[in-house]
């Protein structure tokens, strides 16, 4: 999938794209944009979960810090998708039974919607949406070879984070979404530039930039509804993966719910398919084995 070694091009590129970023910040239409700070204890579990051995004690004692969050564990793991047994009633039993995979995916999922509070009819749904998205990217990065868990998981859960950050701040946003919805005569993220000159994939990524997320999930972000040139050579080849796995997570979760696949995968499923050398039984065969897991969410 990732044969074709990451040429100075590609790197390149998604520099120019976080200097963009940065110069809009300061001079361009993102001025005005309120970025929520990145939780405290979200840090402390990236950096415990990057290291070459990830710190268990300490995710345990992230997890126990706030008593919701252990609640939301413990929770999970008695779920029946997980239970075996008696049902676990500390931290340490949770994260054995969940593993530290989905233990990890839970908990960034519970520190990003305190830090982002979607309180709009618009958005409903909106994080239980990006959770089944996060559970399917860890999926799909266990199927596809030379993919990291970390940044699959942490890209399906801030795909669409612009979308709250952007009702939060930018008046009139909410007609805009009903507007964007609507229209047959452009994308949505064009109805978002022509009535704000920004849109949510671009808020996204400075979301990401300013968590100092890595800089392939703040490109993949920025570039999730820019999907004409898949596959190209002129991005990063892993921003290119992470945007094809989060077409197939989209369409795998869309499936669970018995929707209709989207736009973007009508348009450029194929494409995303063909990056990753994916086939459909493929697909059909993980649609199955995933259900489980979307049903704890």
């Amino acid at each position: 999938m990732l044969s074709d070694p990451v040429t100075s091009a590609p790197v390149a590129a998604t520099h120019d794209l976080l200097c963009e970023l940065d110069h809009a910040r300061t001079r361009g239409p993102l001025q005005h944009i309120v970025i929520p700070p990145c939780p405290e204890l979200l840090v402390r579990l990236q950096q415990a979960l990057a290291l070459a051995e990830p710190d268990l004690g300490e995710v345990a004692h992230i997890a126990t810090s706030d008593v919701a969050m252990s609640a939301t564990l413990i929770r999970q793991a008695n779920s029946p998708a997980f239970a075996a047994g008696q049902p676990v009633q500390t931290i340490g039993q949770a994260m054995n039974r969940l593993g530290l995979d989905h233990t990890a995916s839970v908990m960034s999922s519970f520190l990003i919607q305190k830090a982002i509070r979607v309180n709009s009819a618009h958005l409903q749904r909106f994080w239980e949406q990006s959770t089944k998205r996060s559970i399917a990217m860890t999926y799909l990065a266990s199927k596809l070879p030379g993919v990291s868990t970390d940044l699959a998981q942490t890209y399906g859960l801030f795909c669409h984070v612009g979308l709250p950050v952007m009702m939060q701040s930018v008046k009139g946003y909410a007609g805009t979404m009903v507007e964007a919805r609507a229209r047959i005569d452009r994308s949505y993220i064009q109805t978002e530039n022509a009535n704000h000159k920004t849109d949510h994939a671009v808020v996204g990524a400075l979301v990401a930039r300013v968590w100092r997320l890595s800089p392939l999930v703040v490109a993949a972000i920025r570039l999730h509804h820019d999907l004409d040139t898949l596959g190209e050579r002129s991005a990063d080849p892993e921003v290119n993966t992470l945007i094809a796995m989060g077409l197939l997570a989209e369409y795998l979760t869309l499936r669970h719910e018995g929707l209709e696949p989207d736009a973007d995968w009508q348009r450029h499923g194929g494409e995303a398919m063909a990056w990753l050398h994916v086939h459909a039984e493929d697909l059909d065969a993980w649609e199955d084995e995933l259900r489980e897991g979307l049903n704890t969410v």
